[in-house]
């Protein structure tokens, strides 16, 4: 895997501006950055695909296992959410989508962690990039068939009955509502009627206890790019639990098992010395001296912590932790003239079907890390 650096296309603004990427430069810093590229082999391709889709794979049997055992606590989630993610898992309620953030150096693959619940930077690993490949070199080729796969899902989902129509809700930050849109453009693709909707403007009716939109008219199927453990903590999290089933959510409640950092020292513990997993423990670092230390609950590199051979070498401040922290061994990220680049590896339907790098200077891919296009022969 290289890092290849060359001039950026004439008018790339306008261009990447033209398929809906308007944070490329936020605030006059670089999100997308096209004045690179990264190579990987067919080889390096096929190991990031197999990794992902035994994670994938490991994470649904992990899901078996919390609810077998009751390790609800462990995963720091209250109680009375379990009998809605019983039901959810237990009456198999569609996954759509989720991003594996996997640490790779052209030889080894390690799992960093896993955004299971609301991934973001779907439109510049599924759109974006692929337009400039087809720009920038067209015999090369890309891993990537996002788009494709979303649209056969949604496709799928649409075979059901009950779902002829979603209703997508988020927030107003660019990166929300961007991903929200390709969701909902490929859910029409599939032949789906789709509807917009802020979060803020999801309204509820009491006597019925059902979520209504601006019609005020029921919503039988919600996407929500609003994380499951903000929902339980909101106040109206305790009637999405109430009345779960009544309104179908997307992703569904079971993925609030998968989408905190809880889950990495669990797949540690059912698969001690898997190639595609580091060490990870709930109770402290116990023997190891370079770890990273991340909060249960959290988002973009926000209070993290890397330790190298017991020295602190890099933290982030925010909002996180008050739900307690996980270790997890250090994995050295590769350094390409100084630059260290995270695979975000896409999974549709629990299979792997494309990557999205993002690369920082420093050791913690935060919410300034930017997006690198990438491509193989």
């Amino acid at each position: 895997m290289n890092r290849v650096s060359h001039p950026p296309r004439v008018d790339w603004q306008a261009k990447v501006e033209a398929l809906g990427l308007l944070f490329h430069s936020p605030e006059g810093a670089t999100y997308w950055n096209e004045s690179a590229h990264y190579e990987l082999s067919a080889m390096e391709v096929a190991l990031v695909e197999r990794a992902t889709n035994e994670l994938a794979h490991m994470c649904l049997e992990l899901v078996e296992d919390v609810l077998a055992n009751d390790r609800f606590d462990d995963l720091k989630i209250p109680r009375w959410v379990a009998p809605a993610i019983r039901k959810s898992w237990d009456e198999d309620h569609p996954s759509v989508y989720g991003r594996f953030d996997l640490g790779f150096d052209g030889q080894s693959v390690k799992l960093l962690e896993y955004n299971a619940d609301t991934p973001t930077s779907l439109l510049e690993a599924a759109v974006v990039q692929w337009h400039w490949l087809e720009e920038f070199e067209p015999g090369a080729d890309q891993f990537n068939d996002i788009w494709e796969a979303l649209v056969a899902k949604w496709r799928a989902l649409r075979a059901d009955p009950g779902l002829t129509g979603v209703t997508f809700a988020s927030g107003n930050f660019d990166e929300d509502v961007m991903t929200t849109t390709v969701l909902r453009d490929t859910a029409q693709e599939a032949g789906l009627v789709t509807q917009p909707i802020g979060l803020g403007d999801i309204g509820w009716e009491p006597i019925t206890r059902r979520f209504v939109d601006l019609q005020d008219k029921p919503i039988d199927v919600m996407f929500k790019l609003h994380p499951w453990e903000q929902m339980v903590a909101d106040p109206f999290g305790a009637q999405a639990v109430s009345t779960y089933g009544l309104t179908r959510w997307i992703e569904p409640a079971w993925k609030l098992l998968l989408s905190n950092k809880a889950v990495l020292p669990l797949l540690w513990e059912k698969h001690p010395g898997h190639e595609f997993l580091l060490p990870a423990y709930l109770d402290g670092p116990r023997d190891l001296t370079s770890y990273v230390r991340k909060p249960i609950f959290g988002r973009e590199g926000a209070n993290v912590t890397v330790v190298r051979e017991g020295v602190p070498m890099e933290t982030r401040e925010g909002e996180y932790g008050e739900e307690g922290f996980i270790y997890q061994a250090l994995f050295d990220l590769p350094s390409h003239d100084g630059w260290h680049p995270v695979v975000g590896s896409w999974v549709i339907d629990h299979e792997a079907h494309g990557i999205g790098i993002r690369e920082t200077q420093g050791l913690i891919t935060d919410d300034l890390a930017q997006f690198v296009p990438h491509l193989f022969r």
